[in-house]
């Protein structure tokens, strides 16, 4: 029995190195790429041989064993004869994980009008003129029970009118006032401060979000563009916890 404990032991070990020496392998590739967006975790996928790539913000990558393949694109498993799209789920995971961890001292929130059912998280820019219809029907969301979370996304890049407009916002002593006005088309003015709009920006690139606005579900899956009120309430109550 000792034995087979010790051989058992040697193989776990000689496993493991055989991983940890995959990983670096996986990670000395994606360094030599110059991948702005950092690895947060390498591990096997469920299927053999392909390793699963997680990067911050909650997207996923495949590699082989020695980093000389990369694959980006969906991973199905058939399960009871239908298909389960296993990348998409990781992804959502990872991005629920990024968005909901976000403070609510960092956000301009909306709450619900009685009990919170559900809430969105709405990656918005004060010059979309999408931005500004649905925030026009955030009183019928939080009618339904959903509260809407702002965030920061200058969909011109730091720097750009947006990226000032919502720095004004975000430093304003009243966030939800200030971005009523702005998106009301009426000026604010606010001392710089410190803010979180270019980190929020960054975090949107790193989900994917590439345009405004971009409604991200408390399971972390993302829509993007606008979506009427109603659309928006039956897709966040269906995957309320």
């Amino acid at each position: 029995m000792r034995m087979i404990k010790i051989v058992a032991a040697a193989a776990l070990a000689l496993a493991s190195s055989f991983v940890l020496a995959d990983e670096q392998a996986i990670r000395k590739t994606l360094q030599s790429l110059e991948s702005e967006v950092p690895v947060d975790s390498i591990a096997a996928s469920p299927l053999n041989g392909l390793y699963e790539v997680k990067l911050k913000g909650g997207r996923v990558l495949y590699a082989s064993a020695d980093g000389q393949f990369l694959v980006q694109g969906y991973l199905f498993q058939v399960q009871g004869g239908k298909p389960v799209n296993l990348t998409e789920k990781t992804e959502r995971e990872g991005v629920a994980k990024t968005i909901n961890a976000i403070p609510g001292a960092e956000m301009v929130v909306y709450p619900a009008i009685g009990p919170a059912k559900s809430h969105i998280t709405v990656f918005t820019d004060t010059t979309c003129p999408y931005c500004h219809k649905l925030h026009a029907e955030v009183p019928e969301l939080n009618k339904l029970g959903i509260e809407v979370r702002y965030v920061a996304f200058p969909r011109q890049g730091l720097g750009s009118p947006g990226d000032e407009q919502l720095q004004a916002v975000w430093c304003s002593k009243d966030r939800k006032g200030a971005l009523d006005k702005m998106i009301d088309g009426k000026e604010i003015k606010a001392a710089k401060c410190e803010n979180p709009v270019s980190k929020q920006f960054t975090m949107g690139q790193s989900i994917g979000v590439n345009g405004t606005p971009a409604i991200v579900l408390e399971d972390g899956q993302v829509i993007p563009g606008y979506q009427p009120a109603p659309q928006v309430a039956k897709l966040a109550l269906a995957v309320a916890k």
